[in-house]
Order: C-alpha cells, then sequence, then structure tokens
C-alpha cells in the first residue's frame, strides 16, 4: 500500500502554514508577537516542524526526534560507570543497557525502512551485536555493563548520524508509504519512526525511575 504527497505539496503546506499565522495575527484579543516566529532560529529545539535540508513532514519527524533525544540524554549527564551499571533488582534494567537498547532500536528501524529488510531478516553479525541490546533481560544484565557514559553516548550519536543522513535522502512520499505486511497492520514510515519517538519517551520514565532508585538518591529520602 502506499500514499504520496501530490506534487507542489511543499508549496501548499508552506501557503496553508502562512494562511493559519495570517488568521492568527488578525485575532484582536492577542497580541500579534504571540504567534510571529519571524525572530526565532530555525533549529531551536522547541520548534517542532519542517526544517532545512529535509521535506516537511521528515523536517518534523526530525524535529520530534530531536526534542525526544534531548530529553532522554539530560538525566544521564555526568552518571558514573557505577551508577550506568546499577541494578535496581534481578529483574529490572540498568540505565546503561536501556540507551544501548534505543540505539538497537533504532538501528533495526533504520534496515527495516531504509533498506526494505523484513523485520528479523538481518544477517547473523549484525544480530550477534544489536540483538542482546535490543532484547534486553538476562543476557543484557550479564553483558551490557563496564562501560562509560560516552561508550553510550558514541553509539547513540553514530546510529542517529546514519539515521539523519538517510531521512535527507527522501521525501515525503516515502514516509507515507505504508507497509502491508507490517505486524499492526498496515503501517508507514512515518507510523514506524513516530514509534520510534514514543519508544524513547516510554524509557525516558524509566531512566528517570531507575536514577531516582540509585542509593546516593534514597540515602537524601
Amino acid at each position: 500500500m502506499e500514499q504520496s504527497i501530490q506534487g507542489g505539496g511543499r508549496r501548499k503546506f508552506i501557503k496553508a502554514t502562512a494562511a493559519l499565522t495570517t488568521a492568527f495575527t488578525g485575532i484582536s484579543l492577542f497580541p500579534q508577537n504571540v504567534f510571529s516566529m519571524d525572530t526565532t532560529p530555525a533549529d531551536n529545539i522547541n520548534i517542532i516542524g519542517p526544517k532545512e535540508g529535509f521535506s516537511p513532514h521528515i523536517g518534523t519527524l526530525v524535529s520530534m526526534m530531536n526534542w525526544m533525544r534531548k530529553t532522554i540524554l539530560q538525566p544521564v549527564q555526568n552518571m558514573t560507570m557505577e551508577q550506568l551499571d546499577y541494578l535496581h533488582d534481578p529483574k529490572s534494567n540498568t540505565i546503561g543497557a536501556m540507551l544501548l537498547h534505543l540505539a538497537a532500536t533504532e538501528k533495526y528501524y533504520q534496515l527495516n525502512t531504509f533498506e526494505g529488510m523484513k523485520w528479523g531478516s538481518w544477517n547473523e553479525s549484525i544480530k550477534k551485536q544489536w540483538d542482546v541490546p535490543m532484547n534486553l533481560g538476562d543476557e543484557s544484565r550479564k553483558q551490557l555493563k563496564g562501560k562509560n557514559l560516552n561508550h553510550y553516548l558514541t553509539i547513540l550519536n553514530e546510529v542517529r548520524e546514519r539515521s539523519i543522513a538517510e531521512f535527507k535522502k527522501r521525501d515525503d512520499a516515502w514516509l507515507l508509504k505504508a507497509d502491508a505486511t507490517w505486524g499492526w497492520g498496515p503501517t508507514n514510515n512515518y507510523c514506524k519512526w513516530f514509534h520510534v519517538v514514543e519508544h524513547e519517551s516510554n524509557h525516558n520514565g524509566q531512566i528517570k525511575w531507575i536514577k531516582s532508585r540509585l542509593p546516593e538518591a534514597r540515602a537524601g529520602e
């Protein structure tokens, strides 16, 4: 199944946005400068919407991914190896393992959406590198430890750079293209990558909870 943007979609998007802004600024109940974005840098992290270098919808997706990634990284700043390896109970995951899990998830969605690979069909070398952080559980508790924060941040950054480079090669027609074989039912690339964003949001809550359970954090209760 495919959905596509008609020709001139970008022009229509910009015109529609301009018309909406004009309508808002004509409302006398609000100062005009409340809605004005003329002086706001386009790369401001809090501006969700089209970005230079990407098609309109892909740019909006990238701006959401950037915002969520910043939110994920804030609570782990300056964490020590011991904190990253902290295991709250025998069935929980460490913060370090969850960071790698986010990278693994993004990697597998790259393979599926950029390379058109059926989920799980990648070769054994890829599975050997990424299956443990992807699946978490007992193996991750055994293997994913003893690394400093820079190790995790480097991997997250390398994976994200690949996503950004690939997004720049594609357009909104690709983003809206649907996969009729997906396990959830027909699902387009936009939904798949939105899932990558909300998946990080889910683990953001877990990371913050684990951080609040660190021995030094509990000592102050």
